[in-house]
């Protein structure tokens, strides 16, 4: 291959690639239905010249089929009268209608077929037409999700997703946090409820316990012991009860020790 023929190939590569940026999809569709409405309106005027001139035609025969007959009931008629010359030309006429005729039926003919090739004609671009406007609008709308799919997937692209995801996590690790401290705070707060009943507990088994040795200690009355007069009761009780209130002390300090080193 020749160096002019590899730069022509080149420029027309590059002339291709250039013409195929520049298409725009839609507008190339509209294009193609402009050119096929364009093409379907001059076949139109065709057929319908055709048909005119069909139609046409076929009076030009039908009046030579009527000169025909004419020019022949005229011989007829010549010939019942006795007129052998002009019975001639009469025929003579009629022979000239008659070739007029045959041409006018080949022409007729030929016409008729012509007419009903561009009537067909007719019915198959109208057909493609409407088939190409049902494509045009499927392939539109392909186009648009196309573009919608490009678009999205470039959104997809310049979203920064392990940033995003690292802030789900972030905020994910509070919440569990969050979750964790008050699940503390509420066993806290109960297990320092149940300390204070416990405290309540403890605290009315030693009340109890010191009542019930206050009442083993306290000194039993003698049931031989003379009954003294109400005054002299009194005097004898007071004199008693600092040595009984001295030992009761005594015994609640003891206890009181016991229980701090417990």
């Amino acid at each position: 291959m020749g160096l002019f023929d590899r730069i022509k190939r080149v420029v027309s590569a590059n002339i291709n690639d250039l013409v195929n940026k520049a298409e725009d999809p839609e507008k190339m569709l509209e294009q193609a239905i402009l050119e096929m409405q364009e093409d379907l309106v001059q076949l139109r005027q065709g057929v319908a010249q055709a048909i005119a001139a069909q139609k046409r035609t076929e009076k030009q025969y039908n009046d030579a089929q009527n000169e025909i007959n004419k020019w022949q009931r005229n011989a007829q008629l010549a010939l019942q009268k006795g007129d052998e010359n002009l019975a001639r030309q009469a025929l003579e006429r009629k022979k000239t209608y008659n070739d007029t005729s045959t041409a006018l039926k080949t022409s007729l003919d030929q016409q008729s077929t012509q007419v009903e090739n561009l009537k067909r004609n007719l019915i198959q671009l109208e057909s493609k037409l409407s088939e190409a406007k049902t494509k045009k609008e499927m392939l539109k709308a392909r186009i648009t999700t196309a573009k919608a799919q490009e678009q999205l997937e470039g959104m997809v692209r310049g979203m920064n997703t392990s940033s995003a995801m690292a802030a789900f996590e972030r905020m994910e690790e509070k919440v569990l946090m969050q979750e964790a401290r008050a699940q503390s705070a509420a066993e806290l707060a109960g297990a320092d409820l149940e300390s204070q009943f416990a405290r309540l507990e403890a605290g009315s088994d030693v009340d109890d316990e010191l009542a019930a040795l206050k009442a083993s200690l306290a000194p039993a009355s003698p049931a031989n012991q003379p009954q003294l007069p109400p005054q002299q009761e009194t005097t004898a009780a007071q004199n008693n009860q600092p040595k009984s209130n001295e030992v009761v002390d005594a015994e609640l300090e003891s206890l009181r020790k016991q229980l701090d080193q417990m």
